[in-house]
Formats: C-alpha cells, structure tokens, sequence
C-alpha cells in the first residue's frame, strides 16, 4: 500500500531503506549500500545486485554489455547478471509509487538477516519506508544469476 503519491515528505530522510516487493522476492532497497550492509549483519566484501528500472538507465549509469548479449539482458525476466565482478538486474517496476519510479536504481538485497527467513516483524523495524500493495509482503524465489562475458555464460543458480 501507497499511502503517499509524492516524496516531498521524506525530503528529510537522505537515503532511505524501503521494503518492498521486488520482481523476486521481498526486499531492501536504497542507495546507500552501507545501511544494507549494517541491517544484514553482512561482510562488507559481499556486494550487493544493483537494480535498475529500465536498460536506459542502467547505459546511463555508464554500464554496456557486450554486443552478443544485449539482447539476452534486454528481454530477461527475474535475472541477476555477473559482468566482470559486477551484480545487476534490470527490473520494471510494478508498484505504483513515485519514490520507485522517480530513482533510476537501487541497491538489493532480500529482506531478511544473512542466511535466516523472512522476517516481517524484522524487516518493518529496519525500514526507513514500507511500499505495500493489495498482495501483502511475500518471500519468493530468488533471481536466476548468470555470469556472462563476450565468449560464454554460465548460470550459477
């Protein structure tokens, strides 16, 4: 549930943490990649997936995929993609909120502790903001995760 359409009431929290249903699973998402790291309990050596909204913003952010697999990262459904140690999706957004549609992308991780659950009553009082529709908050498979390169691609889970 979206109780607000604007974002001008939280001007004041810099980067929040929202939990919210992603295209996989529930998760946490923000741009500050240190606050997942703090609410995960999480080695700082693990990176989290970067996910953007569309394949605009992820050329804009200065990424490129190499020519015999742009159309395999254009048309995936549910799938982390490995570039060169680099952890991304590229996930349209099904929420109707503004704060989603108006950030290009997020860091993401699953709401819940390393290697534990999903834990609702966790996961509300780590989130700065909670993006909920009529379907409620619920734990999922997680993304395909393919490494690619210009030679071959190998599917890790």
């Amino acid at each position: 549930m979206v109780k607000l359409q604007s974002t001008a009431r939280f001007s004041s929290i810099e980067m929040p943490v929202l939990l919210t249903q992603t295209d996989t699973t529930v998760g946490f998402l923000s741009q500050n990649a240190q606050k997942l790291y703090e609410i995960k309990s999480r080695p700082q050596t693990k990176p989290f997936i970067k996910v953007y909204k569309d394949f605009k913003s992820f050329k804009q952010d200065g990424n490129r995929v190499v020519t015999g697999r742009k159309n395999l990262v254009r048309r995936s459904k549910k799938t982390t993609f490995i570039i060169n140690n680099f952890s991304f999706r590229v996930a349209k957004i099904r929420l109707d909120s503004q704060i989603l549609r108006d950030t290009p992308w997020f860091y993401s991780t699953s709401a819940n502790k390393s290697a534990e659950s999903f834990n609702r009553d966790f996961c509300e009082s780590k989130a700065d903001i909670i993006i909920e529709n009529w379907h409620s908050l619920s734990e999922k498979d997680a993304s395909s995760l393919i490494k690619i390169n210009s030679k071959k691609r190998r599917k890790l889970r």
